[in-house]
């Protein structure tokens, strides 16, 4: 039998298709700022931010289209609303069922 290895779980970042990424309060302006950034690079075609801790209130946003390191933001919801994301998923979140605390 072989045995598991770390590189047996991991696959390259170019064959993601979405990166979801939940806000640590200690770390929330990384999780904003960098780790898109690093995605958007990488040519991953969606980014979801759950952000608990959002200045504006608890929310998920979607971003995609990346060009560089930059992302375009397509839509965000308030927690509680609904949050749909495009072809290939083509599926609504109920972003009611997050923790807001």
């Amino acid at each position: 039998m072989r045995e598991h290895t770390e590189a047996d779980s991991h696959i390259p970042a170019g064959l993601a298709e979405l990166v979801v990424e939940v806000t640590s309060k200690s770390n929330a302006r990384h999780d904003r700022i960098s780790k898109p950034a690093a995605c958007a690079s990488a040519g991953i075609p969606f980014y979801l931010l759950v952000d608990r801790w959002a200045p504006e209130g608890p929310s998920a946003t979607l971003y995609g289209e990346p060009k560089g390191d930059v992302y375009r933001l397509l839509s965000t919801a308030k927690f509680g609303e609904a949050l749909k994301l495009p072809v290939p998923f083509d599926v609504v979140i109920d972003t009611g069922e997050f923790p807001a605390e």
